[in-house]
Parts: C-alpha cells; structure tokens; sequence
C-alpha cells in the first residue's frame, strides 16, 4: 500500500508540475500573439489539468481522464514550443 500511495504522490507532483509548465506557455502564447487555435488549445489543457488537479486521481472519472488529459497537454506544449521556436530569430 505504501508504494501505491508514493505512486499517487508522484502522479500528483508531475500533474502539478505539467500544470504549471502549461500555464506558463498559454501566458507567453497569449503575449507573443499566438494563433488562437494554439492558445485555446493550451488553455484547455490549463483548465482541464487544473481540475484533474483538485480530483483524486487514484480512481474514478479523473483517472479515466488523465491518461488523455496529460497527452493533450504535453501535446499543446510541443506544439508551442514549435511555433515559438519559428518566430524565433536565430543569429
């Protein structure tokens, strides 16, 4: 049981982490004027995390949901990543 409950402190901390990693890149989306398909999708992701966040994750609909939820996300922040790094002037 105890290595259940260090999984879920784990599982949390990552979710907090991304989360707030995520909420990072929609404040410099919103401010560089990214495409708002971007920005909407990252703050979907935000919201979406930000709720799963407050949930117990160790069973019930918000672990049905994570697996999803994170690959969104993680998917919103690559996506970023590219469109920054293509607005981005090199030297």
């Amino acid at each position: 049981m105890a290595e259940a409950e260090g999984e879920h402190v784990d599982s949390v901390t990552e979710l907090r982490h991304l989360l707030r990693t995520v909420k990072t890149s929609l404040e410099l989306a919103i401010l560089a004027r990214a495409p708002g398909d971007l920005v909407n999708r990252l703050a979907r992701a935000a919201g979406l995390l930000d709720a799963l966040s407050q949930l117990p994750t160790n069973g019930g609909p918000a672990r049905e949901m994570a697996a999803s939820v994170l690959a969104d996300a993680l998917s919103a922040i690559d996506l970023w990543g590219i469109w920054e790094k293509g607005r981005t002037p090199t030297a």
